[in-house]
Parts: structure tokens; sequence; C-alpha cells
């Protein structure tokens, strides 16, 4: 039975097991072998990365077709304000071309979040805001790209859900494995369970 795993990826760790400069990376929190990312995040972003010993299932939870929904939340530089969070639900023009549509809406800081190490620059001159990004695609660095276009650079941004996956208020480094059939299963429905504590690596 495939195995899926969700992991509180921290800030400033790769999404792979091995890097010849001696970064940390997963190695450095997982212990369960045979299993490899099904997607990515990207270094200096947090939260839900999934991991799969399954083919089938990795596909399925990243191609590009399946058009998977992935939530961020997102501390931008400034008060984002209705016009912008208009653009990003109309999709943003970029480079290689518009984003799909997004949903967007802003959210209070969450009271649940964990303190980030280093934490975000302050600037007393300069407020901060957070929103809820939904997206369908996975282009590089995509949701830091469409605050940027529409005048609000990200300063922190964490992954919270990935199809039906949620993060679940996961400790960051911490990871929960489920068995899953051949597809997702409906929530409450999978057997689980939660490893946390530190990092192998100090």
């Amino acid at each position: 039975m495939p195995r899926l795993l969700l992991f509180n990826k921290p800030f400033d760790v790769l999404s792979q097991f091995t890097d010849a400069s001696g970064r940390a990376t997963l190695a450095d929190y997982l212990s369960l072998p045979g299993v490899y990312p099904a997607g990515r995040l990207d270094r200096d972003s947090e939260g839900l990365l999934l991991l799969t010993d399954d083919g089938g299932l990795a596909h399925q939870l990243t191609h590009p077709h399946k058009r998977t929904w992935k939530t961020y939340l997102a501390q931008v530089e400034g008060e984002i304000d209705d016009a912008a969070l208009a653009r990003l639900r109309q999709g943003v023009k970029l480079k290689e071309g518009p984003t799909l549509p997004a949903r967007a809406r802003r959210i209070a800081e969450p009271e649940w979040l964990w303190p980030r190490d280093p934490p975000v620059r302050y600037r007393a001159r300069i407020p901060t805001s957070w929103l809820e990004l939904q997206i369908r695609e996975g282009r590089n660095r995509q949701v830091r790209r469409m605050t940027a276009a529409v005048g609000f650079p990200t300063l922190r941004l964490i992954r919270t859900q990935v199809g039906s996956y949620r993060l679940d208020r996961l400790s960051p480094g911490s990871w929960r494995v489920l068995q899953v059939k051949e597809n997702p299963p409906p929530k409450g429905r999978s057997r689980h369970k939660t490893r946390s504590g530190p990092p192998k690596r100090p």
C-alpha cells in the first residue's frame, strides 16, 4: 500500500536529501526510507511538503494537468489592498505568460503560526500584511512573483494545503505518515502517526 508523508518543512531547508554544499536537507529531519518529494518547496519557504514511495501517487499530486489547488499564507510588504487582491484573482502576467486565476483574500496573522528562525526583518516605517493565496499551478517561485507583480513583495511564505492534504498544525520538522490506496483518501479515513521533536542535525 502506498505511503504518503506530510512534512512541515522548516525555513532554510532544501527539498532534497543530499547537498554537496552541506546545507540542511530532508535527511536532517526524516528517517523513513524509500520516500521522495512529490513536488518541491523552495528553500526560503516553509510548510507542507508531500513525500511518497509511489510514483503513480506522485504523478497524481504533481502533474500540471491535474491542476491541484495549493494554499499558501504570505506575509507581504505593505498593506495589501482590494485592487491587488482583485488582480491576483484575475491572474497576473508574468514573464512566461499570465497565471491562472487565483483565490486570494486578506487575513489576520494566524495566532497558531510558529516564529520563523531567523525572523523576518522588522522595519518600523514599512507595515506588513497577510493574505491567503490558492493557486493551481507550480511555476518557479510563483507566489512570490505574483505578489511582487501587484506591488506587494512576499517576506514570508508558508504552504498549508495541497489538494485535500492539510498541514494541520504540524510543528516545523515534524511529519505524519498516511497509508493510502490508489487515490488520496477522504479526510478522516486514513491511518496516520506523527513524529515530532528535534531534528537529527543540531
